[in-house]
Protein backbone atom coordinates (compact mmCIF):
# COMPACT_ATOMS: atom_id res chain seq x y z
CA UNK A 1 0.00 0.00 0.00
CA UNK A 2 1.34 3.48 -0.75
CA UNK A 3 0.53 6.73 1.16
CA UNK A 4 0.52 10.34 0.82
CA UNK A 5 3.34 12.11 2.43
CA UNK A 6 2.25 15.42 2.82
CA UNK A 7 4.28 17.95 4.95
CA UNK A 8 2.65 20.75 7.72
CA UNK A 9 2.95 24.42 6.54
CA UNK A 10 5.17 24.88 9.26
CA UNK A 11 7.56 22.01 8.39
CA UNK A 12 8.00 23.46 5.30
CA UNK A 13 9.01 26.75 6.78
CA UNK A 14 11.35 25.14 8.56
CA UNK A 15 12.70 22.79 5.89
CA UNK A 16 12.93 25.86 3.25
CA UNK A 17 15.10 27.51 5.98
CA UNK A 18 17.09 24.70 6.38
CA UNK A 19 17.74 24.15 3.39
CA UNK A 20 18.91 28.06 2.50
CA UNK A 21 21.23 27.89 4.86
CA UNK A 22 22.61 24.27 4.71
CA UNK A 23 26.42 24.18 3.71
CA UNK A 24 25.48 21.15 1.65
CA UNK A 25 21.91 21.83 -0.03
CA UNK A 26 22.33 19.09 -1.95
CA UNK A 27 22.71 16.38 0.76
CA UNK A 28 19.42 18.24 2.49
CA UNK A 29 17.64 17.95 -0.76
CA UNK A 30 18.83 13.90 -0.72
CA UNK A 31 18.03 13.18 2.76
CA UNK A 32 13.76 15.05 2.18
CA UNK A 33 13.72 12.76 -1.88
CA UNK A 34 14.94 9.74 0.67
CA UNK A 35 12.27 10.88 3.21
CA UNK A 36 9.02 11.12 1.13
CA UNK A 37 10.39 7.77 -0.63
CA UNK A 38 10.69 6.06 2.35
CA UNK A 39 7.54 7.38 3.90
CA UNK A 40 5.16 6.58 1.05
CA UNK A 41 6.15 2.94 1.11
CA UNK A 42 6.68 1.89 4.30
CA UNK A 43 6.13 4.02 6.90
CA UNK A 44 5.80 1.96 10.12
CA UNK A 45 8.68 -0.27 9.35
CA UNK A 46 10.98 3.21 9.59
CA UNK A 47 11.95 5.48 11.91
CA UNK A 48 11.55 4.92 15.76
CA UNK A 49 7.84 5.35 17.89
CA UNK A 50 7.89 8.32 19.76
CA UNK A 51 4.20 8.10 21.31
CA UNK A 52 1.67 6.30 20.55
CA UNK A 53 1.34 8.76 17.11
CA UNK A 54 4.22 10.04 16.69
CA UNK A 55 7.17 8.17 14.86
CA UNK A 56 10.97 9.62 14.36
CA UNK A 57 13.05 9.00 11.20
CA UNK A 58 16.78 10.16 10.45
CA UNK A 59 18.07 10.47 6.96
CA UNK A 60 21.40 12.69 7.82
CA UNK A 61 21.23 15.73 8.02
CA UNK A 62 17.46 15.28 9.13
CA UNK A 63 15.06 14.38 11.21
CA UNK A 64 11.76 14.54 11.10
CA UNK A 65 8.74 13.38 13.13
CA UNK A 66 5.78 12.24 11.59
CA UNK A 67 2.24 10.67 11.90
CA UNK A 68 0.92 7.96 10.38
CA UNK A 69 -2.98 8.01 9.62
CA UNK A 70 -3.72 4.39 8.04
CA UNK A 71 -7.20 4.56 7.15
CA UNK A 72 -6.92 7.41 4.88
CA UNK A 73 -3.17 6.18 3.81
CA UNK A 74 -1.59 9.41 4.72
CA UNK A 75 1.65 10.11 6.36
CA UNK A 76 1.87 13.78 7.87
CA UNK A 77 5.58 14.90 8.81
CA UNK A 78 5.23 18.22 11.26
CA UNK A 79 8.68 18.90 12.16
CA UNK A 80 11.88 18.93 10.69
CA UNK A 81 15.66 19.80 12.06
CA UNK A 82 18.98 18.87 11.07
CA UNK A 83 21.07 16.60 13.02
CA UNK A 84 24.79 16.39 12.66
Amino acid sequence: MKYTVVWTPKAQRDLATIWTTAADRKAVSAATNRIDYVLARNPHGVGESRSAIARLLIVKPLAVLYRVQDQDCLVTVGAVWTIG
